[in-house]
């Protein structure tokens, strides 16, 4: 399902760039008194103890395809794989651990990166599918931001005899039915767009999935998600379009991974095995293996 916690930040990203000229980065930002970490949270997991004890262990979000999610007992899915060429770059097992989603990405991020939760919390070795943006990466000096690997953009799916001639765009959605995941961030869009003028016609459900499935049973006339989640669920009565989204200020984000701060070293060898697996084409590959499309960051 799509990640409250990516909507938070991504809604929290777009307020924060200031009025008047350019700011260099960070410029703006006071650095915060710096946490003390307990004895529990810090478990060996620079890269020489990594090498040495053989495995790394990656969290995941669950129940999120096609990014990730558990097939037939086992982890799957985009991310996954992305992990598994780490892993293999790096000459050690992989391990997944699939964690839930909290309310917002800072909370994730504290959970499984650097402190781990209150009661029995521990933290992994690295995060997958972290949305990264510049200006929230100085409010979380924890964690290092890196091996961006792929974009997400909002995008429309639609059925293809609903909308014989022209895709359907969001002012559509005034008389037209359309499927979103409830809180997210298409949902939150839609239903703040031109004043709520088209509430009435939000239908709402439980994932991205589940909004595809209503498509393909011709409840909705259309669905509204990242264009991967939509992928993930296109019929051959179906299609998928990015049109313009007024008043939408981030309507395209580059995910990549989080590494504790006092790793760096580790954080560059992620860096390195991403960089090269886009540059050979492995990433791709996991795309087209998926049936997705592959939207290589742009910087």
């Amino acid at each position: 399902m799509e990640r409250r916690a990516v909507l938070a930040a991504l809604v929290a990203l777009a307020g924060v760039m200031p009025g008047g000229g350019a700011l260099a980065r960070c410029e703006t930002y006071v650095p915060q008194a710096k946490p003390q970490n307990a004895s529990r949270d810090i478990v060996g997991q620079d890269l020489d103890q990594i090498m040495e004890r053989g495995f790394i262990e990656f969290a995941l979000y669950d129940d999120f395809p096609p990014w990730s999610y558990e097939k037939a007992g086992k982890p799957a899915g985009v991310d996954v794989e992305i992990a598994r060429l780490i892993a293999a770059d790096l000459g050690v097992a992989p391990r997944f651990r699939l964690v839930a989603a909290g309310e917002e990405l800072q909370a994730d991020l504290r959970n499984y990166v650097w402190k781990g939760a209150i009661v029995g919390g521990r933290v992994s070795n690295v995060m997958m599918h972290v949305p990264y943006d510049s200006e929230f990466a100085c409010r979380v000096e924890q964690v290092v931001f890196t091996g961006v690997y792929a974009e997400e953009t909002v995008a429309i799916a639609y059925r293809r005899d609903d909308y014989p001639e022209d895709p359907p765009v969001p002012a559509y959605f005034r008389f037209d039915t359309v499927a979103v995941e409830n809180d997210s961030i298409a949902d939150f869009y839609l239903t703040s767009l031109a004043g709520g003028a088209l509430a009435a016609n939000i239908r709402r459900y439980p994932t991205a999935a589940a909004a595809m499935e209503a498509l393909a049973r011709h409840e909705v006339m259309a669905a509204m998600a990242p264009r991967a989640q939509l992928e993930a669920g296109l019929t051959e009565d179906s299609a998928i379009h990015e049109p313009p989204l007024p008043g939408f200020a981030v309507g395209t984000w580059p995910i990549g991974v989080a590494v504790h701060q006092r790793y760096r070293a580790l954080g560059y060898a992620v860096d390195d095995a991403i960089r090269a697996a886009m540059a050979d084409g492995r990433i791709a590959a996991i795309f087209e293996a998926e049936g997705l499309s592959y939207h290589p960051p742009e910087w």
